[in-house]
């Protein structure tokens, strides 16, 4: 087990606390409460890079005080799974989409429908 998985199974770890909340609530509270709900941008969202450490750096910056980014990251795992494209949780999506498999493996999630 490498080191990046270790720090992939405890964010999956965290958001256990949000497995029973559900999809519909999740979705409210991150367009009510997300940070990328309110920021302008001309009209137009930041454009990703498409290259590692940049796209890493715009997660968190575009994610620096979101008050909700474990819903929004839940969230995006729920509903695109390991098909995420963008900025979810102030995660790139080649990050969410490793975080993904450990995901499906926390809690009640294993074996069971998604809320």
């Amino acid at each position: 087990m490498t080191s990046e998985d270790i720090r992939l199974i405890g964010i999956a770890w965290r958001l256990d606390r949000l497995r029973w909340v559900p999809t519909r609530v999740l979705d409210q509270i991150v367009k009510r409460d997300g940070s990328c709900f309110w920021m302008c941008c001309d009209g137009e969202p930041p454009q990703l890079v498409g290259i590692d450490t940049p796209d890493r750096e715009l997660a968190a910056r575009l994610c620096a005080g979101c008050r909700v980014p474990e819903e929004c990251l839940e969230l995006e795992l729920r509903t695109a799974g390991e098909l995420t494209v963008g900025v979810w949780g102030a995660m790139p999506e080649d990050d969410r989409r490793a975080l993904y498999p450990h995901w499906l493996r926390r809690g009640e999630r294993a074996g069971g429908p998604r809320p």
